[in-house]
């Protein structure tokens, strides 16, 4: 894309077809820095619009170990085989300072990744995660608009990594392992009340009993808090991503889940305020860019923060007079 005159046109004909290559381009056209790139992609996603909001979005969590790549890989192939095309994409905020690990991840989503109706992405490896999450919706868009029925968010990282995927996906998913005793100690509570369901894996071979028993006491766990949404409340399921068992009933609970959402009207609210939420995460991310963009200014705040840090003046002021370069 660079030396080149951006043909936008021929680039939407061809990811409307269903072109990985052009989606490929698109992404990397969403990705990109420059502020030539950054117009372009702009206009592509508005004119896409209307090729978009079809599929199904699952946001998935888990803490390391517990078998994101496997189920990911696993629940991507049982769609595929039923006639649906999946796409992968990652919010990881590690990427920011290593490069991430869903790289690493494709080579445990083996299947997936060798299937034509698939198409993996990782996050950008740079910029803050609030950038990385902005970057990822708009690639869900162009997913979807390259007629992909189901996008499956991975959260590689924690905390509010989590809150972002939540905020853009339709169904938000955490997994649990085994054996829940000191695990259920420290779940995090902000982690239950986003989950749309739990669902425990690794229930196989001498697993299955230590799987149920986490499962009831997740269960408990989950009747002492609020669900999201007073037309759904969360279920608790096990599954085996290494065998296959239990995928079907944890697809079978996301699509009962939409279909609870589509009926009650809270479906459309949901993405309706996601897309407002989408809006002020857009505009920070630009009013920042413009910080970092104008060496004046940015010479300016490295003075105000060494103010700071001596003590000289307080944060509400110098935010105050950070705030004012900008008019």
């Amino acid at each position: 894309m660079t030396g080149k005159a951006l043909d936008t046109g021929k680039l939407m004909k061809e990811l409307r077809a269903g072109n990985r290559a052009a989606l490929a381009r698109a992404i990397t056209l969403v990705e990109s820095r420059r502020s030539d790139h950054q117009a372009a992609a702009r206009d592509l996603v508005q004119a896409l619009l209307p090729d978009t909001g079809k599929a199904v979005r699952v946001g998935i969590t888990g803490s390391p170990g517990v078998g994101k790549s496997t189920t990911i890989d696993t629940l991507g192939m049982f769609l595929i085989e039923r006639g649906q095309k999946v796409a992968v994409l990652a919010v990881d905020p590690s990427s920011i300072r290593t490069g991430g690990s869903i790289l690493g991840d494709k080579t445990r989503m083996a299947r997936l990744s060798a299937s034509g109706d698939a198409y993996i992405r990782p996050s950008p490896t740079s910029g803050t995660l609030g950038g990385v999450a902005a970057k990822t919706r708009e690639s869900m868009l162009l997913c979807e608009a390259a007629g992909f029925d189901v996008v499956l968010v991975e959260t590689v990282g924690i905390g509010q990594s989590e809150t972002a995927v939540c905020d853009m996906t339709d169904f938000f998913l955490a997994l649990m392992l085994p054996g829940a005793g000191d695990e259920l100690q420290g779940i995090k509570k902000g982690l239950v009340e986003l989950a749309d369901m739990i669902a425990v894996n690794k229930a196989d071979g001498d697993n299955v009993k230590r799987a149920d028993r986490a499962a009831a006491d997740y269960r408990s766990a989950l009747r002492i808090l609020g669900p999201r949404s007073e037309h759904w409340h969360p279920p608790v399921v096990t599954f085996s991503a290494l065998t296959g068992a239990g995928v079907e009933k944890l697809w079978q609970k996301i699509l009962d889940h939409r279909d609870a959402m589509t009926a009650s009207g809270d479906f459309t609210s949901r993405r309706q305020q996601q897309q407002v939420k989408w809006m002020w995460s857009m505009l920070e991310q630009r009013l920042m860019a413009r910080l970092r963009a104008d060496p004046a200014i940015r010479n300016r705040v490295k003075k105000t923060e060494v103010e700071v840090a001596d003590g000289r003046i307080t944060p509400a002021v110098a935010a105050e007079q950070i705030a004012e370069m900008l008019r």
